[in-house]
């Protein structure tokens, strides 16, 4: 379950770092031309959206992989999910029920990691 976990959080860091570093680097106005969504949201809560996908990413892989505060690695897993959250309700509420799909996929992944570091597969 270790290397299952381990796996889980090196393609949920991927996709986070991806998605973050996406827009982080990125003006606004291409960003929302890319992501509709991004146009209900100012440009600074988008990079601020963006800066916790890439944190969080950061967050799933080194502190586990470093042995150093093992326990931001679930911390991380758990404000994956609440990003998660928020992305499949902005997306409900803007009726763009394609995009539901991925933000569940990872919310799901996100809560399987935090459950088993903060359970049975801790450090």
């Amino acid at each position: 379950m270790t290397v299952f976990l381990w796996i889980l959080q090196i393609l949920l860091a991927l996709a986070l770092l991806a998605a973050g570093g996406g827009k982080l680097a990125k003006p606004h106005e291409q960003t929302a031309e890319a992501m509709p969504w991004a146009r209900s949201f100012s440009a600074g809560q988008v990079k601020t959206i963006a800066a916790l996908e890439v944190l969080a990413g950061l967050g799933l892989v080194l502190p586990a992989a470093t042995g150093i505060a093992t326990v931001l690695t679930p911390l991380a897993a758990a404000g994956t999910a609440l990003i998660m959250i928020g992305a499949v309700v902005t997306h409900a509420w803007r009726k763009e029920w394609s995009q539901i799909a991925p933000g569940v996929v990872l919310l799901a992944i996100a809560v399987v990691i935090a459950w088993g570091r903060f359970g049975p597969y801790a450090w």
